[in-house]
């Protein structure tokens, strides 16, 4: 284990919720065959529930608040601080709230992933799931994407799509999206960490 240990990457996963995908991500790194390894959760708020789940699972976290005496600006002062003190290769956003600064993304060394619910580049933003079926399309589905300074549109990694059926909602869009959310997610961290550029297509 210790000879494993030396070579794997090093994982952060920013949250602000539940942590579905962080759960996901993190027992992915727990199989022995995984070349990555989490070293930390980090939400901006102290009530996340993905927070319980990440210790429940062995992992340390930390909480930055975001509020009117703690800014963006300080929150990302010590993440920074905090990821180059352990030597984080990749930093996985799951369901954080926040958007991170240009002048945060240009002094992290290591690669920044997304995970947005929509068919990017279509669908930027929030309320995904309510602005697809606004539009009475067929199809929707998920993206992971490297974070850019511009919101949701850098380098696409991978994506998946689910049909849209009669009656679905906002919330019944949202259940079936998540598994394969989770799966297209563990994917593309696997891959990325490996030097692999293909992009992943999961229907």
């Amino acid at each position: 284990m210790n000879d494993r240990l030396k070579i794997l990457k090093n994982i952060a996963i920013l949250i602000s919720g539940t942590g579905s995908n962080m759960e996901a991500i993190i027992n992915d790194t727990l199989s022995n065959d995984h070349p990555g390894i989490v070293k930390f959760v980090l939400s901006n708020r102290s009530d996340a529930l993905g927070l319980l789940k990440a210790k429940e699972l062995g992992i340390k976290t930390f909480v930055f608040p975001v509020n009117r005496t703690n800014s963006l600006e300080n929150f990302e002062k010590k993440l920074l601080k905090l990821l180059t003190n352990k030597k984080i290769d990749l930093l996985c956003l799951a369901g954080f709230m926040k958007v991170l600064s240009k002048k945060f993304l240009v002094n992290f060394k290591g690669n920044v992933l997304n995970i947005h619910p929509s068919i990017l580049p279509s669908l930027k933003g929030l309320n995904t799931h309510k602005r697809i079926l606004k539009k009475k399309s067929i199809t929707h589905g998920a993206t992971v994407h490297k974070v850019i300074p511009e919101l949701d549109s850098g380098k696409i990694l991978g994506q998946t799509t689910i049909k849209i059926r009669k009656g679905d909602t906002p919330d019944k869009l949202a259940k079936k999206l998540i598994k394969k959310e989770h799966y297209l997610y563990i994917k593309v961290i696997r891959n990325i960490m490996t030097g692999k550029n293909k992009i992943i297509q999961i229907d």
